[in-house]
């Protein structure tokens, strides 16, 4: 199966209801002020954010479609070519590749985004780039946290830093670094407890792991990496907003893009805070894990091939 492929059926909930619901609204061959308003609405109701939406507004209100044509298409390709000259300066398709030395990547999110799942994810991708991964287990909050990122590294089979739980989450990180290092590893995974702003001690933990990295090396760490779950809606800018405060974000993953009807909350996402975006997670198997393409999601997301 071919990557749009991947991108059309783990899109299907989203660009169908999003399709239709536009083609409910665009009936009529001439958009008049009436229309305009609707169109809008119902970008702000798909999660696609006030700004963004009035931006298309204005653009489709001054591109005056030629009412002989059909009219939904044309909206479609106004809208996909804004979606990807929005998106296409955040793709990080290199992101991936086999790296020389070492780099250390902290994963971030708050419960329940799939963050675990996708660092083995990540870790599957970045392995078949030749490249040599260990995983830390510094998410020490939950025991359940370090059976799974344990369960993954066997899966895919790297190497994984544990400890029990309860454990300084700093001091796994640590190790883990200093393990990879000894050994020529090309990466380092670290996983942490899913956090929000009102948990002051985690978040202080998440500092602290990222201050220990520096102890060993300087540039450390290399990606701060925020996984996001799409079915939250507009809760995600709130958890960008917050993690930003902490450590600054360098790139976004966003999960459970096929399990939302309001896929367009990733185009809010990019339009406010124009970080990277490396991957989107398009369901629950090992390889639904998906390197970014404007294009691709912008095809999938208006339903074009």
């Amino acid at each position: 199966m071919g990557i749009f492929e991947k991108f059309k059926i783990g899109f299907k909930k989203s660009a169908s209801t999003f399709t239709s619901g536009l083609r409910d609204i665009i009936v009529k061959k001439e958009i008049d002020d009436k229309t305009l308003n609707e169109v809008e609405d119902y970008l702000i109701e798909s999660d696609v954010g006030v700004v963004a939406a009035s931006e298309i507004k204005e653009i489709i209100s001054s591109e005056k479609i030629d009412p002989k044509k059909d009219t939904l298409n044309e909206v479609n390709i106004i809208l996909k070519k804004y979606i990807i000259e929005l998106m296409k300066p955040l793709e990080k398709i290199n992101f991936f590749n086999k790296n020389e030395g070492l780099k250390i990547l902290l994963i971030s999110g708050v419960n329940g985004v799939g963050k675990t799942t996708t660092i083995g994810k990540i870790g599957k991708i970045l392995k078949s780039h030749n490249n040599k991964i260990l995983f830390s287990a510094s998410d020490t909050f939950r025991a359940a946290a370090i059976e799974q990122l344990e369960n993954w590294a066997k899966k895919i089979n790297v190497e994984i830093v544990k400890s029990d739980q309860g454990s300084d989450p700093a001091s796994v990180a640590y190790k883990a670094i200093e393990t990879a290092k000894k050994n020529n590893f090309n990466y380092v995974l670290i996983d942490t407890a899913g956090r929000l702003q009102n948990k002051k001690n985690l978040m202080e933990e998440y500092k602290k792991i990222a201050n220990v990295a520096k102890k060993i090396d300087q540039e450390a760490p290399h990606e701060v990496i925020l996984v996001l779950d799409a079915t939250t809606g507009q809760n995600v800018l709130n958890q960008v907003e917050e993690f930003n405060k902490i450590i600054p974000v360098t790139g976004l993953i966003m999960t459970k893009l096929d399990g939302t009807a309001k896929g367009g909350i990733l185009i809010a996402v990019a339009k406010k805070y124009k970080l990277p975006i490396i991957a989107i997670g398009l369901g629950e198997k090992e390889d639904d894990l998906q390197v970014f393409s404007a294009e691709k999601f912008a095809n999938a997301f208006i339903e074009t091939n």
